[in-house]
């Protein structure tokens, strides 16, 4: 099965996800304001992160260093370049700790791909209603 070309509908639902997240977390004008900051996190945190991610074990880099940082990035990038207050801060980390799992549960549900997070096994619709 030829599934190459998940990899990059995955980057496109976690930036989604990602502007979701930040704009439920910054008050409409603020994100507004702050557009470009997005975008060019966004580009870092999701695009890059999951690059270094997915390919760190490929270029030979142990896991604790291809896993940890993407997720770090996720964390304590937003946070410190949108200059979140406390009370935002933590109301972005519980919806970016959300967000990897809803991901891998829409896509490993629906979709039957489980590269998201291969480390838990969701069933498919296909599997659990035998079609």
């Amino acid at each position: 099965m030829h599934t190459e070309w998940h990899f990059p509908v995955m980057i496109f639902a976690s930036l989604l996800v990602f502007f979701l997240v930040i704009r439920a977390v910054l008050p409409g004008q603020e994100f507004l304001q702050k557009k470009y900051t997005v975008v060019l996190l966004s580009v870092w945190v999701v695009i890059v992160g999951m690059l270094f991610g997915k390919y760190g074990a490929s270029w030979g880099l142990p896991w604790w260093i291809y896993y940890p940082i993407p997720m770090l990035m996720t964390v304590l990038l937003p946070p410190f370049v949108l200059k979140l207050r406390k009370n935002k801060t933590i109301l972005y980390l519980i919806l970016s700790f959300l967000s990897a799992p809803f991901i891998h549960i829409f896509f490993s549900f629906f979709f039957g791909w489980t590269e998201y997070m291969p480390f838990w096994k969701i069933p498919s619709a296909q599997i659990l209603f035998h079609y």
